[in-house]
């Protein structure tokens, strides 16, 4: 059980219904059972609308019920709140570390990238998109502003291509939206005896040609 000293030093009451929370009224635990909505089977009213701007205090606490939904879930590594129902601007993210997201906003983009995504919400329909390697979060519940990407490892990337997703979702943006094609179009058309334009090194007219 959490101590009373604890929960006063936090300042604020969480809605959990901790037996001994300091602050008057204390919430009644919210027992209410949240999933991810899968778009292509129910209707999701709120997942291309843009999300209301939310405290702190209801941020922190929207952000622990979708931290339980990741864990319980097991294969996501971002949530955000109108994935499961929530009219709120907040997200998650959980790619090196917890992160949560309370009304974030990207203030800076650099390095322009193609990058394959999934979705929760819409699940086996992953597609490429153009993100950017890095970028710069302003968020109400960080003093300074957070910088993604700025390593050189895959998993910065992921991390920064992560929250720019989520970011997009408070904004009512679907990875769907987003879809670039990536056909390639030859200048010209090879001829039956060059090497096929696809890389194979087999000529044309044996490999590409032939469909």
């Amino acid at each position: 059980m959490l101590s009373k000293e604890f929960l006063t030093e936090r300042g604020y009451c969480c809605g959990h219904g901790c037996l001994m929370c300091p602050y008057e009224p204390k919430h009644i635990k919210d027992n209410t059972i949240l999933k991810v909505i899968n778009c292509f089977k129910e209707d999701n009213p709120l997942i291309q609308k843009t999300l209301r701007r939310v405290t702190v205090e209801e941020g922190e606490t929207i952000a622990t019920k979708l931290f339980q939904i990741l864990n319980e879930r097991g294969d996501g590594i971002g949530l955000a709140a109108n994935q499961v129902g929530i009219d709120a601007s907040v997200a998650v993210v959980n790619v090196k570390e917890p992160i949560i997201l309370i009304n974030p906003k990207i203030v800076r983009r650099e390095e322009e990238t193609r990058y394959y995504e999934g979705c929760l919400s819409y699940p086996k329909k992953g597609c490429h998109t153009k993100r950017y390697k890095i970028v710069e979060v302003e968020v109400d519940n960080y003093e300074s502003n957070l910088t993604f990407g700025a390593g050189d490892t895959e998993v910065d990337l992921l991390e920064s291509v992560c929250v720019q997703h989520e970011i997009d979702h408070l904004n009512g943006m679907r990875i769907l939206d987003r879809v670039v094609d990536t056909t390639y179009r030859a200048e010209k058309k090879p001829g039956r005896n060059e090497p096929c334009h696809c890389g194979s090194s087999i000529k044309y007219k044996k490999c590409c040609g032939r469909k």
